[in-house]
């Protein structure tokens, strides 16, 4: 996949998760470092886009998520990019403690097996919809310090 500021974003708020849940020190240190290079890039890419070095159409890559919309409701995502990174940090908060109960799914009561994946299922959609807004986002942004 290609990188754009949405899926950066999204790397660094798993980072963050992970240093949350994390007490191995060689880990954290590991975890650390991603961090302070993933933040780099950010910065690195959110240069480039504004001064024109990363053309337009590589600033996107949607998700193209192929689902049936019924029955799949997710939240309207917008916003600055702050905001829509914001939510995506909560979003994915929800998600990986959601995830969780997957790896141990034999000890879930059946009557909330179908509620879990549902919920997994729904948050992924979530989360993608905040990538593709934060990148579109950006993409208006650039459009307008270009003219």
């Amino acid at each position: 996949m290609a990188e754009t500021l949405g899926s950066l974003c999204d790397k660094l708020t798993i980072i963050k998760l992970k240093q949350y849940h994390t007490e191995e020190k060689q880990r954290l240190e590991s975890l650390n470092n991603q961090e302070k290079s993933l933040k780099f890039e950010i910065d690195v890419f959110l240069n480039d886009a504004i001064l024109g070095n990363i053309p337009i159409d590589k600033l996107s890559f949607s998700a193209n998520k192929v689902y049936k919309k019924e029955g799949n409701e997710t939240q309207d995502i917008k916003g600055s990019i702050a905001e829509v990174f914001s939510k995506l940090a909560e979003v994915n908060c929800l998600l990986w403690h959601e995830q969780e109960k997957v790896y141990e799914f034999e000890k879930v009561p059946d009557e909330q097996k179908n509620e879990v994946v549902k919920k997994l299922a729904i948050l992924n959609l979530e989360r993608n919809q905040c990538m593709d807004e934060i990148n579109n986002t950006l993409i208006e942004i650039v459009k307008n310090n270009q003219r």
